[in-house]
C-alpha cells in the first residue's frame, strides 16, 4: 500500500512539483492551496505525512500545525518556509511540526526528507518466523517508553507526542544514565545534516519536559548537564 502525502501549498508551481516528483517515488499525493482546506484534507484522509507551507491564505501553516496538534493528530509534519528566519524555523517546531526546509529547494532533498520521516513513523511489522514482543518497555521511575508501540506513559497515563519527541526520548531511554550531547542526538534522531542547528534538541527537550515533568524549572527525569549536552534518569 502506497504511504499517502498531503501537500498544502498555495504556489502551483510548487505543488504541481512536489506532487510530481513525490508520485513518482511511489507516494500516493492529495492537494490543498489554503490552510483551512489543508486542515480539513489532514483530517478526512488520514495521511501519512504533511508537507506544510508557512505561508498561506485563510490559516497560515503555523495555525494549522497548532491546530492539528490541539486535536491529537499527531501526523508528521514537514514544513515547508521561504524566509531563512530562526524564529520562524523554531515556532515551526515547538507547534509540533516534525521537520521544516527552506525554500529554494530541490525535489531529491525533499523526498529524502519524507522517507526520512516515514522510516521513523512505521513501526516494524513482524517478519516472517520472527515474533516481536510488543510488550518489550524501558521504565524510568513513573515514566514508561514501548518502543514498539511508538507510544510513553507517565504515571500510566498516554504522552501525546510527536514523532521526533517520541525518537528523542526514546534515545535518551536507551541510554538512561549517559551524556548525550547535542551533536549525538541530532545524528541519532535526525539522520541528516543539520549543520549543528542544535537548538532543534533544545526545542524539542523544552516540549519533552512539558509533557513528563511536573515542573519544568526543576526537571526529575530529563537533566541538563552544562556544557555536555542531556541525560535521562529517575531521582
Amino acid at each position: 500500500m502506497k504511504n499517502k502525502v498531503l501537500v498544502v501549498d498555495d504556489e502551483q508551481s510548487i505543488v504541481t512539483l512536489l506532487q510530481y516528483n513525490l508520485e513518482q517515488a511511489g507516494f500516493e499525493v492529495i492537494t490543498a492551496m489554503d490552510g483551512e482546506a489543508g486542515k480539513q484534507l489532514a483530517e478526512i484522509e488520514s495521511p501519512d505525512l504533511i508537507v506544510l507551507d508557512l505561508m498561506l491564505p485563510k490559516l497560515d501553516g503555523l495555525e494549522v500545525c497548532k491546530l492539528l496538534r490541539q486535536d491529537k493528530i499527531m501526523t508528521p509534519i514537514l514544513m515547508l518556509t521561504a524566509k531563512d528566519d530562526e524564529f520562524d524555523r523554531i515556532l515551526g517546531l515547538e507547534l509540533g511540526a516534525d521537520d521544516y526546509m527552506v525554500k529554494p529547494f530541490s525535489p531529491r532533498e525533499v523526498i529524502a526528507r519524507v522517507k526520512a520521516i516515514l522510516r521513523r513513523t512505521q513501526v516494524q511489522t513482524e517478519n516472517a518466523g520472527e515474533k516481536v514482543n510488543r510488550d518489550s518497555k524501558i521504565k524510568i521511575g513513573k515514566l514508561t517508553i514501548y518502543p514498539e508501540k511508538y507510544e510513553a506513559h507517565i504515571n500510566g497515563n498516554l504522552l501525546m507526542l510527536t514523532l521526533k519527541e517520541f525518537e528523542l526520548l526514546l534515545y535518551l531511554g536507551q541510554n538512561q544514565g549517559r551524556v548525550a550531547t547535542r551533536d549525538q542526538l541530532l545524528s541519532a534522531v535526525w539522520d541528516y545534516d543539520f549543520a549543528g542547528d542544535t537548538r532543534i534538541v533544545d526545542v524539542h527537550i523544552a516540549h519533552l519536559r512539558e509533557k513528563i515533568e511536573e515542573e519544568t524549572k526543576r526537571p526529575v527525569y530529563i537533566k541538563t548537564v552544562r556544557g555536555l549536552g542531556y541525560k535521562i534518569e529517575a531521582q
